[in-house]
C-alpha cells in the first residue's frame, strides 16, 4: 500500500529495516530466510506492500524479535506520529523473559539510538548473561536492581544510573518491589 501523505512518519517496513540492518542481516539473507525475493522484501521496507499475518510471524522468527513489537504499531494521533509516544501506545519489545517487561519510548528504530521503558518484577532475575554490540546507559526511576557488568555486581538505587559498553551483563530483583529502569541503547538492537 502506498502511503501518500508526506508528513507521514517511519512505520513498519522502516523499522523492519532497522531491525534487520542491526542484525547485520542483508535483503538477500532475509528473502532467502523468508522463501520470499528481494523485491518483494524490499517493498515491505518501504512501506509499499504490505506482509501476511504469516509473513510477520516468519520475519519476527528470522530477526529474533516478538511478533507482538510488529503488530502494536498504533496510529498516533494527527501531528504526534514520529514525534510523541503516549503511555497507552507504547509498543512491547525484548524476548518478553519472565519477570521482565519492556517497551519501546522511542517513536520507532530508525534513529541512532532507542529509549526502552524496563520494569523487573520483584524476585526476578536474568537466565543468563549476555553481551551486546552496543553501548547503553540506565537510569533507575523506582525499586533497587542488581546488576552484574563485566563480572562486578553493582546495587542500584533510584536516581543511579550506569552504563554497558559491549561487556558481559546480567540483572536480578531480589527485592519485594519492581524496579523500573529507561535505557538508552546504541545502536537499536529491538
Amino acid at each position: 500500500m502506498l502511503h501518500s501523505d508526506p508528513l507521514r512518519a517511519k512505520t513498519l517496513g522502516a523499522d523492519l529495516r532497522a531491525i534487520r540492518k542491526a542484525r547485520g542481516v542483508t535483503l538477500t539473507d532475509l528473502a532467502e530466510r523468508l522463501g520470499r525475493s528481494v523485491g518483494w522484501l524490499s517493498q515491505v521496507e518501504r512501506d509499499l506492500s504490505d506482509p501476511s499475518v504469516d509473513d510477520l510471524r516468519k520475519i519476527s522468527a528470522a530477526l529474533d524479535v516478538p511478533i507482538s513489537m510488529l503488530f502494536s504499531h498504533a496510529a498516533a494521533p494527527a501531528g504526534e506520529e514520529g514525534y510523541v509516544v503516549r503511555k497507552h501506545a507504547r509498543r512491547s519489545i525484548g524476548n518478553r523473559e519472565a519477570g521482565l517487561v519492556e517497551e519501546l519510548l522511542s517513536p520507532d528504530l530508525t534513529n541512532d539510538f532507542e529509549v526502552v521503558h524496563s520494569t523487573f518484577e520483584p524476585r526476578s532475575k536474568a537466565k543468563e548473561a549476555i553481551a551486546r554490540s552496543t553501548q547503553e546507559v540506565g537510569y533507575l526511576v523506582s525499586g533497587m536492581l542488581d546488576i552484574w557488568i563485566a563480572g562486578r555486581k553493582f546495587t542500584i538505587h533510584p536516581g543511579d544510573s550506569f552504563r554497558i559498553k559491549g561487556e558481559m551483563h546480567r540483572w536480578s530483583n531480589p527485592y519485594d518491589e519492581p524496579a523500573v529502569a529507561i535505557w538508552v541503547i546504541a545502536p537499536p538492537v529491538y
